[in-house]
C-alpha cells in the first residue's frame, strides 16, 4: 500500500512524498532510520482534513486495555526481564490494533536509544502527560516497575470515582429520558386525535386545552426539521467545546451551576491533588510535578486559577500559600497541605486531601440524588397530569352542561 508522508530533513527542509510500504509503522521506522522527522503519515487517497472535529476519527485506547497493558508490563519488569524483551513479548499477544501500532513504534524508539517516557510522550493526547512524566520519574530513580504500579493505582482510583458518579446518575437520566419520550409521543400522536372530537362538541375550549393543542400541532408540523436542527446544534456545541476558549467557558459555566457546581469543583481539586501526589511519590521535583498536575485537571477553569501559583512557588513562595492565593481550595485542605509541606510528607498528605475530597463528592452526590429523584417524579407526574386535565377538561365541561 502507498502512504503520503510529510517529513523534515536533517538540513531543515520540509518535504511531502509518496512511499510504498507494508504498513505505516514499517514506513515510519524506515524513514526515521534515514534521519527524517515525521510530521504526518497517512494512507494515500484518504482525506487530509475534516473541518468538523466531531467527525474526525481519533485513535483511542480503551482504559481497561491500557490498564491491562501496564499491569503486564509491570509484571514482566518485576520478573527481571529487560525492557525491550518485555515489549517484544507483549507485542506477540497484543490484540488491539491501535495499541499494537503504538507499542511497535515505542519498541522501535526504545531500541534506537530513546527512553520509554520519551517514546510515549511523542504520541501527544493519546496518552496522558501524567503517564510519561511518571515513567520519567521511574527511569530516573531506577524503579520503573514501582512507578508503573503507582500510576495504575492512581488511574483505578480516578476511574472508580467517575464510575460511582456515573452509576448514581443512571436512574435520574433514564427517568428523565423516558418521561420526555412519553410527553413527546402524547403531544405528537395522542392529543391531535382529540381535535376532531372537540370540533364535534362545538363548544369553546378552555385556555389550557387551546395551549396544549397549539403546542401539540406545532411539534407535529415541525418535527422533521427540529430533529436535524437538534443534531446540528449538538455537533456545533461539541465542536465549540473542543476549542480552548469554548472549553474554558464551558468549564466555568459548569462550576456555577446550582447544586452540581460544587461537585465539579471538588472533583477537579481531587484530580490535581492525586496527580501531584503520584508524581511526587515517583520522585519528580515539585516544580515539574506541579506543572504536569495542573495540566491533568479536566476542568480548564480550575486549572487556569491554579496555574499562576507555579510562578509564585518558583519565586520562593511556600506551596500552601501559593495555593491559598488561587482561592479555589477549601481552608481545611490548605491546612492539610501545610502540615504535609512542614513535615516533609507532602505526597502522602496530598493523597489524603484527594481521598477527603472524593468522600465529599460522593456524599454531596448521594444527597443530591436523594433530593433529585422525588423532585423529578413530582415534576414529570405534574406535567403528565396537566396534559391529561387539558385533554379531558372540555369533555367534563360538556357533560356538565348536558346534565343541567
Amino acid at each position: 500500500m502507498q502512504f503520503v508522508c510529510r517529513y523534515g530533513t536533517p538540513d531543515g527542509r520540509v518535504l511531502t512524498g509518496v512511499h510504498a510500504a507494508s504498513d505505516a509503522a514499517a514506513l515510519r521506522r524506515d524513514l526515521e532510520r534515514q534521519g527524517l522527522h515525521i510530521f504526518e503519515l497517512r494512507r494515500r487517497g484518504l482525506p487530509i482534513h475534516i473541518p468538523w472535529p466531531m467527525l474526525r476519527r481519533r485513535r483511542r485506547i480503551p482504559t481497561h486495555e491500557f490498564l491491562a497493558f501496564n499491569q503486564e508490563l509491570a509484571a514482566l519488569l518485576r520478573a527481571g526481564l529487560p525492557l525491550l524483551q518485555s515489549l517484544d513479548i507483549m507485542l506477540e499477544r497484543m490484540d488491539n490494533q491501535t495499541l499494537r501500532e503504538v507499542l511497535t513504534e515505542v519498541r522501535d524508539k526504545v531500541k534506537s536509544g530513546a527512553e520509554l517516557s520519551e517514546a510515549f510522550a511523542g504520541f501527544g493526547d493519546l496518552f496522558p502527560r501524567l503517564y510519561s512524566a511518571t515513567l520519567k520519574a521511574g527511569e530516573r530513580s531506577g524503579e520503573l516497575e514501582k512507578v508503573i504500579r503507582r500510576f495504575m493505582r492512581y488511574l483505578r482510583l480516578v476511574l472508580d470515582a467517575r464510575k460511582r458518579a456515573l452509576s448514581a446518575l443512571i436512574y435520574p437520566a433514564v427517568l428523565i429520558g423516558l418521561s420526555i419520550a412519553m410527553l413527546i409521543v402524547m403531544s405528537i400522536f395522542v392529543i391531535p386525535k382529540f381535535a376532531k372530537f372537540y370540533d364535534d362538541l362545538d363548544a369553546e375550549l378552555p385556555q389550557l386545552t387551546q395551549i396544549t393543542l397549539g403546542i401539540s400541532f406545532w411539534l407535529r408540523e415541525n418535527i422533521l426539521w427540529l430533529l436535524p436542527a437538534l443534531v446540528i446544534g449538538v455537533v456545533a456545541l461539541r465542536s465549540w467545546i473542543d476549542t480552548d476558549a469554548g472549553r474554558e467557558t464551558f468549564d466555568r459555566v459548569r462550576l456555577r451551576l446550582p447544586l452540581v457546581g460544587a461537585i465539579f469543583h471538588q472533583f477537579a481539586l481531587s484530580e490535581f491533588c492525586r496527580s501531584l501526589a503520584t508524581l511526587l511519590a515517583g520522585g519528580l521535583p515539585l516544580m515539574q510535578a506541579f506543572e504536569i498536575a495542573v495540566d491533568a485537571i479536566s476542568n480548564r477553569h480550575v486549572g487556569g486559577r491554579i496555574r499562576p501559583a507555579i510562578d509564585k512557588v518558583r519565586e520562593g513562595r511556600a506551596f500552601n500559600q501559593a495555593l491559598d492565593e488561587a482561592e479555589v481550595f477549601p481552608p481545611i485542605t490548605l491546612d492539610m497541605i501545610k502540615v504535609g509541606e512542614t513535615t516533609g510528607s507532602l505526597d502522602e498528605m496530598l493523597a489524603n486531601v484527594s481521598d477527603y475530597l472524593d468522600e465529599k463528592v460522593e456524599v454531596r452526590l448521594q444527597r443530591l440524588l436523594a433530593l433529585l429523584e422525588p423532585v423529578l417524579l413530582v415534576i414529570m407526574g405534574g406535567l403528565i397530569a396537566l396534559i391529561l386535565i387539558s385533554v379531558y377538561l372540555p369533555m367534563l365541561k360538556a357533560f356538565g352542561q348536558v346534565g343541567r
